[in-house]
């Protein structure tokens, strides 16, 4: 579990104290080539050119490290056949600087670190250096090893520098925007995301959540364009021309973000702002004014101090591929999700609990994601209580665990992606195991955990005490588990982790549904109706059932409710084409003025049951939309029966609208049965789909078009 080191001036010899034992190496981790666990990474320092117009980014990598052996015959980083490494350098660190310590948690604050070298356009700039050879191999499908020969005299513990010089181009962990991307339509925009095993095509890298550190960045990004980064400082030196980042907490690799664009800010509390295009700011501004401030401070008084400083949000375009992402600092978000009041609230709720559980302590491999997501959503839902009520919880929860049960029935209950603790093959890209087990049934075991203590409160306490011990730390679960027992010594003596049919070892390892899951009657008020809505539309006689439910008001409802209630009538269909005539007689023209959660759930109903006079609200739908999550769902039920041709059609239409990516994903869906030669929309001699297998953050249905799980069924934040 790597941590910051510290590096202070070597004391005299009378003084000098004996060297603490080194920390274990990081876990090994599968998806990553790296030789982490022969160095200590200290710091990363950055220095970035943005070049929209070649789309591609100019970087120099300095990285700050010390061999924890003897005489290491290379340093070996996770890359990616994206980025094109020009140099690659040695430097001793300064005679004064004192060999590497490692008892992290009792040190002091690292100094600041030096300037950055010069841009990648002025080589040599950088005093005693010697150049190292290297080479990039093959590794896996997303990614490759990028091998650095080191000086063969290198010493165990003490500092040194290796300095690289790159650029990429065509990177998946990079996203450029042409300005008709935008909802500006003025300027081009880009922004990375690194979520799981992208960011080594962003820079060379330990890439694994194993390792953290702390790290600065200088960018140089064309005029008009604002940049922001997920960093603890920043600062804009206009004689220069850049930005100045520095993030003074330890991180893994892939929560180094950068987003830069036609970007304004507005203060929404005393330690937030929002980020997003001019013209969507005034809503940004409405919807989390005051609200972001609740929330910390509930999160504060459940889990202690918020350890970032900022809180700030960035609104992405619709091509951002999924909800949300838990930059320290600076959470990102897709803007289609702020016409969706509950579900921004639930979003960003959940990125806060992030700050804690996932940024401040990591899982330390992607095979246990759970211990980041299933903590966040308790940690989430403890925050929503607190805020807005039992009730409110209870019906979030109980649409969640709805989804849940959905996703298992399409999986089968022995898929081995339903564990907590999922073997990662390798080869098999980490981003493929985020699903709503990793949510979901990590939640679920944690509620558990909380109820063997029979106080909400003092499991606070506890994961108070947990995040306390191990912040800027990555942790495996026993580590979890262990501080659990410890806290609550009385479970301990009860051997409460071996009761029959809930161990815990059977809660990490088994496949299938959680082996318990929380009570939500404190959500029923809410949850009845829908459940009453339900049974009428499948009741005997229809005129009678419809005249009753026509009765209810579902405009009133949560927005919850209504998807909910959707969500069942998806599960049912096809139904019968007299209910789904009577539904649309019902609720079309309401739905249709509602938000786009909803809309999608009922043109998706729609859809499955072929009913052609609302299939003009599912071309208006897509006519508007640019986002992976509102498209992919429809398109792949479009194509799954008789509706291809009128999916083609729409696309043929749309696709200059829609990114790259998200054009290339659908390509494959609407060519499922299609020969080679007739993929839709593709010019002669086009790749088609070069980048789709290492495209960030492609989750389930969106990473393989055409199975049987959509984006909507499981649709995820991060």
């Amino acid at each position: 579990m790597a941590a910051q080191c510290c590096c202070r001036k070597a004391p005299g010899p009378e003084a000098a104290p004996a060297r603490p034992p080194p920390e274990p190496p990081p876990a090994l981790d599968v998806a990553s080539a790296s030789s982490a666990q022969l160095f200590r990474l200290r710091h990363l320092q950055l220095g970035l050119e943005l070049r929209p117009d070649a789309r591609e980014l100019a970087g120099c990598l300095v990285l700050e490290l010390c061999a924890l052996r003897p005489a290491p015959r290379a340093l070996v980083l996770d890359a990616h056949p994206a980025l094109r490494l020009h140099s690659a350098a040695f430097r001793r660190a300064p005679a004064d600087e004192a060999p590497c310590a490692f008892a992290f948690p009792t040190c002091g604050p690292r100094p600041q670190p030096p300037p950055l070298p010069a841009f990648p356009e002025t080589p040599g700039a950088e005093p005693a250096c010697c150049p190292l050879s290297f080479r990039l191999d093959p590794f896996t499908d997303y990614g490759s090893s990028l091998t650095v020969t080191l000086p063969p005299e290198l010493q165990a513990h003490q500092p040194f520098q290796v300095i690289l010089r790159y650029t990429s181009t065509d990177a998946p962990a990079i996203w450029w925007l042409e300005p008709e991307l935008t909802y500006g339509n003025a300027k081009p925009f880009v922004f990375t995301q690194g979520h799981s095993v992208c960011n080594r095509s962003f820079f060379p890298c330990f890439d694994t959540p194993a390792v953290k550190c702390t790290y600065s960045a200088v960018v140089k990004a064309p005029l008009g364009v604002q940049v922001l980064m997920s960093a603890t400082q920043s600062t804009y030196v206009e004689e220069e021309g850049v930005y100045h980042f520095h993030m003074e907490h330890p991180v893994p690799a892939y929560l180094v973000a950068l987003v830069a664009g036609d970007l304004k800010p507005a203060d929404i509390g005393p330690r937030s702002r929002v980020w997003a295009e001019p013209c969507l700011l005034p809503t940004a501004t409405n919807k989390l004014s005051g609200a972001v401030e609740q929330w910390l401070s509930a999160a504060e008084r459940l889990y202690g101090p918020y350890m970032w400083g900022r809180y700030d949000i960035v609104f992405l375009p619709p091509s951002f591929p999924i909800v949300a992402m838990e930059n320290p600092c600076l959470t990102f978000i897709i803007s289609s999700i702020l016409e969706s009041d509950e579900f921004l609230v639930i979003d960003v709720i959940h990125e806060v609990a992030h700050s804690w559980f996932g940024n401040a302590v990591t899982n330390a491999t992607w095979e246990e994601m759970w211990l980041s997501e299933g903590l966040a959503t308790y940690a989430q839902r403890r925050i929503t209580t607190e805020t807005y009520g039992a009730a409110f919880t209870c019906l979030e929860t109980a649409f969640r665990l709805d989804a849940l049960h959905r996703q298992m029935r399409l999986l089968g209950e022995d898929s081995p992606v339903s564990k907590l603790q999922v073997k990662l093959e390798p080869g098999v890209n980490p981003s493929h195991l985020m699903n709503l087990f990793t949510y979901e049934k990590g939640y679920c075991f944690v509620y558990y955990l909380s109820q063997l203590c029979g106080d909400p409160q003092r499991f606070d306490e506890f994961l108070r005490a947990y995040v306390e011990r191990f912040k800027f730390t990555s942790v495996v679960a026993q580590d979890l588990l262990d501080s659990f027992l410890s806290f609550f010594p009385e479970l301990k003596e009860q051997s409460v982790d071996c009761r029959a049919g809930l161990e815990f070892e059977r809660w990490l390892n088994a496949t299938g549904p959680p082996l318990a899951e929380p009570d939500l009657s404190q959500g029923s008020s809410l949850t009845r109706p829908v459940e009453a809505l339900f049974q009428l539309w499948t009741a005997e006689p229809l005129d009678q059932a419809a005249a009753s439910a026509s009765a209810i008001d579902i405009s009133k409802w949560r927005t919850f409710q209504t998807a909910l209630f959707l969500d069942r009538l998806l599960d049912g269909s096809p139904l019968p084409q007299e209910v789904v005539m009577s539904l649309s007689k019902c609720y079309s023209s309401l739905l249709d003025s509602m938000n786009a959660e909803i809309r999608i759930r009922w043109l998706q109903i729609v859809v499955r049951n072929y009913y052609y006079p609302d299939l003009h609200r599912v071309r208006r739908f897509l006519e508007s939309q640019m986002s992976r999550m509102y498209t992919i769902p429809l398109y792949e039920d479009l194509c799954t029966g008789a509706l291809k041709s009128f999916a083609l059609e729409v696309f043929c239409q749309t696709q200059g609208r829609l990114h790259p990516n998200l054009r290339r994903t659908i390509q494959q869906i609407l060519s499922q049965g299609l020969g080679p030669s007739t993929e839709p929309g593709s010019e002669p001699g086009s790749a088609g789909t070069a980048r789709d297998s290492d495209s960030p953050a492609l989750l389930l249905g969106d990473e393989a078009p055409g199975s049987t799980i959509s984006l909507r069924d499981v649709n995820v934040s991060a």
